[in-house]
């Protein structure tokens, strides 16, 4: 190799719901970079050939997402052609597409709150890769059994949290039917030792009709019990005034008048 060209050097895989991009430094000066992705069983396949840019996509030649590969990052000059065998280059970690990406935020379809019982219906992150009719898969249709997802709910403005589990695009939980409910959703590999858990979907929360006391919790009972003792009070005293003076001046008219 030419020992005069600097070689890639922070090399990571970045991959979610399989999209997978390949990142590292440094930006080039005087030279290019080409990746070449090897897998264990596959044919060498080369992306983003001579390219000045120091991230390369190379999605489409993960196909088979239970292989394992690494990159070779070659630093080439930048006329394109070298005048040694084989030009300096780089390797990457090992990446193995299955194990290893991360899973995306599921999307919430539609949510209610009905008497005791909540329900979230949900859909898959899509994937990159097609069916023969031109389809997105979904992560479902890649991980299959391997695949679960996780419910974490709470009554609102409480920090308590439950959780369920399910395999299908719906959960149903029994709830307070008096309260308000937040939650959010996230995809769950049990299979894995690294990146069990996926994405957490936005947090989303229930309306069954909150009250003053729903909103602002116990201080406005508080308030309102101060208040009104205040109030009672303030009328007991007026009352007793208003009474002594009512007897004060009934006495005074009983007076015998001066001088008759």
């Amino acid at each position: 190799g030419n020992p005069e060209l600097p070689t890639a050097v922070n090399i990571t895989w970045s991959s979610i719901n399989f999209k997978t991009i390949l990142q590292w430094q440094p930006k080039p000066s005087g030279y290019l970079y080409t990746v070449e992705i090897h897998g264990q069983g596959t044919d060498t396949q080369k992306k983003c050939i001579l390219t000045a840019e120091t991230e390369c996509d190379v999605t489409d030649v993960l196909r088979n997402v239970k292989e394992t590969y690494t990159a070779h990052i070659l630093s080439v000059p930048s006329s394109g052609t070298d005048n040694f065998e084989e030009p300096p280059f780089a390797v990457s970690e090992k990446f193995t597409p299955y194990s290893q990406t991360v899973l995306g935020k599921p999307e919430i379809q539609n949510y209610t709150q009905k008497g005791s019982k909540l329900n979230v219906v949900f859909q898959d992150p899509l994937t990159p890769y097609t069916f023969p009719n031109g389809s997105f898969q979904s992560i479902r249709d890649i991980f299959q059994d391997d695949l679960e997802y996780k419910l974490y709910y709470w009554k609102d403005q409480s920090s308590g949290k439950k959780g369920a589990t399910t395999k299908s695009h719906e959960f149903e939980v029994s709830v307070d039917s008096t309260k308000n409910y937040c939650f959010y959703i996230q995809g769950v590999i049990p299979s894995r030792r690294e990146n069990r858990n996926g994405q957490e979907s936005m947090v989303l929360c229930t309306s069954v009709g909150r009250t003053i006391l729903d909103e602002y919790g116990a201080e406005v009972f508080i308030i309102g019990a101060v208040i009104a003792i205040a109030i009672i009070t303030l009328a007991i005293v007026l009352s007793v005034i208003l009474c002594k003076r009512k007897n004060a001046k009934a006495a005074r008219e009983k007076e015998p008048l001066n001088g008759v």
